[in-house]
């Protein structure tokens, strides 16, 4: 029985940095199609830098077309305003995709780090590397994009078993 590809973009949202990654998944194989980040200007003010991950995340969208995604969600740390702020670019990194029409799926980090490093609580360097391993057409990316290419490997692995356990 063959099996469709679907394709998965992944988002590390920031302010400062938002990461994104495109894969296919095709049963358990995962096909590298592309990633990057938006970067919006930090001189901005903070509505302008949404507008800029809203554009530069839409134009992502409407290049690679992909049937799903999948956002890490916001870990919160000891400072409230940074919090608020980097869920306002996550809302941001969700709005888009479902404006499209497309599924999202939200993902805790520590589950990310787990499921493509195999420890949750695993560092920037070792998701990069294992990145390399699972996906060696990625070639080195930069920590932004090797996170959200890792939050789309977490969403393919999860959508398979799914998948497996509804048949």
């Amino acid at each position: 029985m063959s099996r469709a590809a679907i394709r998965i973009l992944g988002i590390d949202p920031g302010l400062r940095r938002t990461g994104w990654g495109v894969i296919e998944s095709v049963g358990s194989r995962l096909v590298y199609v592309g990633c990057g980040q938006v970067v919006p200007d930090e001189k901005g003010t903070l509505a302008e830098r949404l507008a800029r991950l809203h554009e530069g995340l839409a134009a992502v969208v409407r290049e690679f077309l992909p049937d799903e995604a999948a956002v890490e969600e916001t870990f919160v740390n000891n400072n409230p305003m940074s919090t608020l702020k980097l869920g306002q670019a996550r809302g941001i990194a969700m709005l888009v995709p479902a404006l499209a029409g497309i599924p999202v799926a939200e993902y805790k980090p520590n589950l990310v780090k787990k499921t493509v490093v195999g420890a949750g609580h695993a560092e920037k360097q070792q998701i990069g590397a294992m990145i390399g391993v699972l996906l060696p057409k990625a070639g080195p990316v930069g920590t932004d994009a090797a996170d959200a290419l890792a939050v789309a490997i977490t969403h393919a692995h999860h959508h398979v078993s799914a998948a497996l356990l509804s048949a």
